[in-house]
């Protein structure tokens, strides 16, 4: 698979690509344990984040959007991290999980349970509240809806409020595989 997007070099960036690089480089993303790649040897944003350049007032947007989900809301590390690791499957996004399978095993995920979620066996997550999570995303993304006996499951373990942010991890991180399938990005090797 060829990349359909060049990487934009650090120096050839205007002021409002250079503020998105930043946001990103250098802001909360970039901050503790450093468990996968933001910017590659020569300084260049890696995966979906290259492209947040192209159109720095979306990528702004995106990467705040990004940085909320990741870090202000309610859901545990490990519920977050299945969440977006089930994302991940459904769309066969190999940056998405590259990353996420590092935060998920960093959060405590075993690969037992890293195995479950790329299997889509969900079942054998072994917390209740997991499966739950897992199974909700996975109905968002194959239903792109969830019937009332998923609504009242769903509601029950994460709150009405829970439940909104997962249905906001879940459109934001399926923007992000979106981009990345369509310009061709791959996980760093």
């Amino acid at each position: 698979m060829t990349t359909r997007l060049a990487k934009l070099a650090p120096g050839s960036l205007d002021p409002e690509q250079r503020e998105v690089y930043d946001a990103i480089a250098g802001g909360r993303r970039a901050q503790g344990p450093q468990l996968f790649r933001l910017v590659d040897d020569a300084g260049s944003l890696e995966g979906p984040f290259n492209a947040f350049l192209l159109q720095p007032r979306l990528g702004l947007a995106l990467q705040a959007l990004g940085s909320a989900v990741r870090y202000e809301t309610a859901l545990s590390d490990r519920a977050r991290e299945l969440a977006i690791l089930v994302v991940s499957v459904h769309w066969d996004c190999a940056f998405e999980w590259y990353a996420h399978e590092a935060l998920g095993r960093h959060v405590g995920l075993s690969e037992e349970e890293l195995a479950a979620v790329r299997g889509r066996a969900y079942d054998a997550l072994p917390a209740p509240d997991e499966r739950v999570i897992a199974r909700t995303v996975d109905a968002l993304l194959t239903e792109a809806d969830l019937d009332d006996v998923a609504y009242a499951e769903a509601v029950a373990v994460l709150g009405a409020a829970g439940l909104f942010e997962v249905l906001t991890l879940v459109g934001y991180y399926a923007a992000l595989a979106l981009q990345l399938r369509v310009f061709r990005v791959p996980a760093p090797s």
